[in-house]
């Protein structure tokens, strides 16, 4: 290879792309077809595969085992492991990861297909889509693959019928239509036979598209990086003497140029480029993917797993994250259990805090779980033990991707895709708040002294329930009772809390939420004290209510469903707020314009319109004496 050949093919444009689909759809015989006819096999390659053949009784050569690495992939037929094949035609240079089809090898395609700028899903014209195919081409879109190539395989067995590859198409398309795939072209082919992979069919003369050689060389990848975000994680620095101090790394994302002024996380300094520094000598600007090192204008503290940026062009820093998640390993994903969780090159302690839904890959629905197993894809809320410097994922797939470690076995048991930050405005979820400059300071009395003191333990009496059921009046005589027994109470009641600690708050679902967050703590502190925490708050949300019972040791929170229909609590009406929303004078009102989320987790559940008061409270009075007692 002559100088300008070789810098000629460095030069040429890198295409990287992944084949998957269901079993024996033909994935690695067209890997091997597109290999072998492209002349891009070695003879001793071929010889080896012909020996192979003779030992099972075979003639010729099978294309498919071109990228078989392991015995038991020869011996079985089958891909396992993922395999990586590179080639180059006069147009372009590609790495192709050849993916197995097996459902119990799903976390193999994840991995394969991770890096891809294109994938191909090869359909079997005899059995059209199948569910793999659809759980492949889901992970196509969720990993962000801009481009999807589906090869309609095996058309020689169905006699090269027109009618069957449009019918395939069609049902394909439909199931898309869920997918957020933005270009998807549609080639048939016989990839034993070589039809439309490298060379046209005659076979079908009815297809005017380009083969699958051709497609690869000529789809439109260049825009498909983000140039725009600058994203350098520091992967080592570079001190051979006092003179020269480097930060050495490859650049993720974005371009940067000489002079630029830029941002560090997580320590915030800024500065400004001094040098480019390449194996090549220096340069005066860096694009995506190129190793390179860089030194500033000022002495900084930056060590591995540190980031640089520009510094009007930041990510989102933060602990807590919303992620989709495909489990990778046989033992199941455990909520609470710490894992290390790997961004780029910065390695920190994290926990699922979360697990909102797993997909149904065959109808692509939400199901509600508290775990995964092996190859399932779902969502996740993680909190880390310190922030991580990160874009969502569809806006920049090299910085919103991250892998979860086993701390004990050093496995690596989970791949995501960071989907946004937490944050305790977030509709669906309320945060604990906590300050990094701050920390729980214990007191010299404890609550268990408090305790003895009191000749009982504390608890939380939750009472939650539409406006008008009886919460209040059942919690008020409820305290009483304790209260003439003995006992230590507190009552928060909802009106009171509002014209002091929660008076800023409206009645938006925010600000109920936030309502809802600043009572729990407020109990939080009262039960710290040994006190029985009475309170009474119609909590709409399930979410809410889920989060104050977290607050709190198992058996402590006592929730009480105060349920009474609707048509009661308007006949009660002993605030005339339900008259007040019939003339429109109050917006957002539990149970008529805003929902009400009935607990299906309650320790107690109360019908008020068949039973009075003091059964309710007599009943609570006896359980609550009984399980306060020292």
């Amino acid at each position: 290879m002559t100088e300008n050949t070789k810098d000629s093919y460095l030069d040429m444009e890198l295409l990287r792309f992944t084949t998957c689909g269901s079993v024996d759809d033909g994935k690695s015989t067209l890997i091997g077809r597109l290999l072998y006819d492209c002349k891009s096999i070695f003879e001793d390659q071929l010889e080896a595969l012909e020996k192979s053949n003779k030992l099972k009784g075979e003639e010729g050569i099978d294309l498919a085992h071109l990228t078989d690495g392991l015995r038991a992939e020869r011996e079985q037929g089958i891909t396992i492991d993922v395999a990586y094949r590179y080639f180059a035609t006069p147009k372009r240079k590609f790495i192709i990861a050849d993916t197995p089809g097996h459902v119990q090898y799903t976390r193999n395609m994840v991995t394969g297909a991770s890096t891809a700028d294109l994938a191909i899903i090869l359909i079997d014209a005899r059995l059209g889509v199948q569910t793999q195919s659809k759980r492949h081409a889901f992970i196509a879109s969720l990993l962000g693959i801009p481009h999807l190539l589906v090869a309609v395989n095996k058309m020689d067995l169905k006699d090269y019928s027109e009618d069957v590859y449009n019918d395939i198409v069609t049902s394909f398309k439909s199931f898309a239509k869920k997918l957020n795939i933005q270009d998807i072209t549609f080639i048939p082919i016989s990839a034993l036979n070589g039809d439309n992979v490298v060379d046209k069919s005659d076979q079908m003369p009815w297809f005017n598209g380009t083969t699958v050689l051709q497609h690869l060389e000529e789809v439109y990848i260049a825009s498909d990086q983000n140039l725009v975000d600058f994203r350098f994680p520091v992967q080592y620095v570079i001190r051979p003497d006092l003179n020269f101090r480097g930060f050495a790394g490859r650049v993720e994302s974005g371009t940067i140029k000489k002079g630029e002024e830029i941002k560090v996380f997580p320590s915030g300094k800024t500065s400004t480029i001094k040098a480019i520094e390449t194996y090549d000598g220096q340069i005066d600007e860096a694009f995506a993917s190129q190793a390179i090192t860089l030194t500033l204008n000022d002495e900084i503290d930056i060590s591995r797993g540190d980031m640089i940026v520009r510094s009007n062009n930041l990510p989102k820093v933060s602990p807590n994250f919303d992620a989709m998640l495909c489990w990778m390993v046989e033992d199941n994903l455990r909520i609470g259990k710490h894992y290390i969780l790997r961004h780029n090159t910065r390695e920190v302690r994290a926990f699922i805090k979360e697990v909102p839904y797993k997909v149904d890959m065959e109808t692509l629905h939400r199901q509600e779980t508290d775990s995964f197993s092996l190859n399932e894809i779902g969502r996740v809320r993680i909190q880390a033990a310190a922030p991580i410097f990160f874009d969502p994922y569809k806006n920049n797939r090299k910085n919103g991707n991250f892998i979860l470690i086993d701390p004990d076995t050093k496995i690596t048991v989970a791949a995501g895709m960071i989907r946004d930050e937490v944050t305790k405005t977030k509709k669906d979820h309320i945060e604990r708040a906590q300050s990094d400059n701050v920390k729980w300071e214990e007191g010299r009395v404890s609550k268990i002294d408090r305790q003895n003191r009191n000749g009982h333990k504390a608890k939380v009496i939750w009472f939650t329930g539409l406006s008008a059921a009886g919460k209040s009046t059942i919690a008020r005589a409820l305290e009483k009772k304790l209260f003439d027994h003995g006992l230590r109470t507190v009552m928060l009641d909802g009106d009171n809390i509002r014209h002091g600690l929660c008076g800023d708050l409206g009645f938006s679902e925010n600000d109920r939420r936030e309502n809802i967050r600043r009572v729990g703590e407020v109990a939080k502190l009262f039960y710290e004290v040994g006190a029985i925490v009475l309170c009474p708050f119609i909590s709409p949300y399930d979410k809410d209510r889920k989060f104050v019972r977290e607050l709190f040791p198992e058996n402590d929170f006592i929730q009480v469903h105060v349920d009474c229909d609707l048509e009661t609590c308007k006949e009660r009406d002993p605030k005339g707020l339900y008259a007040k929303v019939a003339k429109g004078e109050i917006q957002d009102f539990t149970g008529i314009t805003s929902p009400y989320e009935a607990p299906e987790d309650s320790e107690y559940v109360f019908k008020t319109a068949e039973l009075n008061e003091d059964e309710c409270v007599s009943k609570l009075f006896d359980d609550i004496k009984e399980s306060t007692k020292q």
